[in-house]
C-alpha cells in the first residue's frame, strides 16, 4: 500500500507590493493553520518517509511549521517541478518516487493538488470527495490511500480518500 498526502500552502499575502508570486510570504493565519494541521498530523500518526515540497516560499514555509510537529522531521526535496503545474506533471514527480517511500507527502499549489486529487480518487466517504473537489482551502489536507506496491503504478481513479482536514475544519472539532 502507498498513501499519498496532499498538502497546500498555506495563506499568504496577495498584498506585498513588488514581492515575486514564488517570493510571497505567509500571513499571520496562515502560519497559525500550519501549525494546527502539523499538530493533527502527528497527533494521528500521518507521518511522511518523504516530502515533496515545491520551491516557492509560501510552501516551503508552510512546511517548516507542519515539520515543528513531527518529533523527528522526514526527508526533505525541494521541487521545481511542482511549482504551478498542473495535476498530470504533479503525479509524474510522484510516479517517480523511490520503492522505499511508503508515505508521500506533496506540498504545492491550487489547482494542480485539487485536480490529481480529483484525477486519483475513485473511493472514499461520498460527501467527504465532494468537500474536496468543489475546494482544496489553503492549508487543506487529503490523505489518499493506493493498493498498489509501487508508486510508477499510480493510475487515475486508483485512490481512496481516507481523510480530508480543512483549518476552518480543525478549528470547529477537538479532533
Amino acid at each position: 500500500m502507498r498513501r499519498l498526502i496532499l498538502l497546500r500552502h498555506a495563506k499568504s499575502d496577495w498584498n506585498a507590493v513588488g514581492t515575486a508570486d514564488r517570493d510571497r510570504q505567509l500571513v499571520p493565519r496562515g502560519a497559525e493553520s500550519a501549525l494546527k494541521v502539523g499538530a493533527y498530523m502527528a497527533r494521528h500518526g500521518l507521518i511522511p518517509d518523504l516530502v515533496l515540497c515545491s520551491t516557492a516560499k509560501r510552501a516551503r514555509t508552510t512546511w517548516d511549521l507542519v515539520a515543528k510537529a513531527f518529533s523527528a522531521s522526514p526527508k526533505i526535496v525541494y521541487e521545481d517541478r511542482l511549482y504551478e503545474v498542473d495535476a498530470k506533471s504533479i503525479l509524474d514527480v510522484v510516479k517517480a518516487t523511490g520503492p522505499d517511500v511508503h508515505a508521500l507527502l506533496v506540498v504545492g499549489h491550487n489547482p494542480g493538488l485539487r485536480d490529481l486529487a480529483d484525477l486519483l480518487i475513485a473511493s472514499g466517504d461520498v460527501e467527504t470527495r465532494q468537500r474536496l473537489l468543489e475546494k482544496l482551502p489553503t492549508a487543506g489536507l487529503a490523505v489518499i490511500d493506493f493498493p498498489v506496491d509501487d508508486w510508477a503504478k499510480l493510475h487515475p481513479k486508483a485512490g481512496r480518500l481516507d481523510r480530508f482536514v480543512a483549518p476552518r475544519l480543525l478549528e470547529a472539532t477537538t479532533d
